[in-house]
């Protein structure tokens, strides 16, 4: 697959702005994003803390809105979509891996990774069996049934990005995967979405401030106080 492209984009952003309003003063956090991600592609977004990497992932996944600006996810705008079609379109075709994992801790390894399947109504069987491939496919079959607590950083890690995959998403955002890992275990978890993302022929956008882990991608771009490097 060419990284730097296959013919089309999937995510094309246009002027994006965001700012948050904090008691009396208003905090810009992107000031005019221009950006083209294309299907298939492997791409870092690099960024020192506080450099609005997240909340920009945040914005391309349709997890949140920009104050101005617009997205288009394979030409469909998602500032027109309801948030009952944006919810949707999110579990259908994006799988999220946040730095904090977010596991429900009640649940197990297995039963995390099963949550975005039953949001999509999969055939239990079918989830089920898709969930336990995913869990091997990271190393992880032995622990289906272990609770978040009883797991490594690095382990909980891996369930997150089962979790991520389990609905075949055609997009994958990946917010500082790393970011509380070891050098060791953050280089098995960039290579091991690096080999899922092959196998799933999904494009994978990669937020780090982490110049090392950014190598790794074809494509590196830099957010600079909100805004891109040229």
């Amino acid at each position: 697959m060419n990284d730097s492209a296959n013919g089309a984009a999937m995510l094309t952003a246009r002027g994006l702005r965001k700012s948050y309003v904090m008691g009396s003063r208003t905090l810009d956090v992107l000031r005019g994003i221009d950006l083209i991600v294309n299907r298939g592609e492997f791409l870092a977004l690099r960024g020192a803390s506080g450099a609005g990497k997240s909340t920009l992932l945040h914005l391309l996944g349709g997890l949140d809105l920009p104050n101005q600006g617009e997205i288009l996810f394979d030409g469909v705008n998602l500032l027109q979509l309801s948030s009952n079609a944006l919810a949707q379109l999110r579990n259908a075709r994006v799988g999220f891996i946040f730095q904090a994992y977010h596991l429900l801790p009640e649940l197990s390894a297995l039963e995390n990774v099963l949550l975005p399947a039953r949001m999509a109504r999969m055939a239990p069987e079918a989830a089920e069996t898709r969930a336990r491939e995913l869990l091997d496919r990271v190393g992880l079959a032995q622990r289906a049934e272990h609770r978040p607590y009883e797991l490594s950083g690095g382990e909980q890690q891996r369930v997150a990005i089962a979790r991520a995959l389990i609905n075949q998403p055609d997009l994958i955002l990946a917010d500082e995967p790393t970011g509380n890992l070891d050098s060791h275990t953050g280089g098995e978890i960039i290579h091991l979405l690096g080999a899922l993302r092959d196998e799933g022929r999904a494009t994978l956008l990669i937020a780090t401030h982490d110049a090392n882990i950014a190598a790794r991608a074809p494509r590196v771009i830099e957010l600079v106080d909100g805004q891109l490097a040229p």
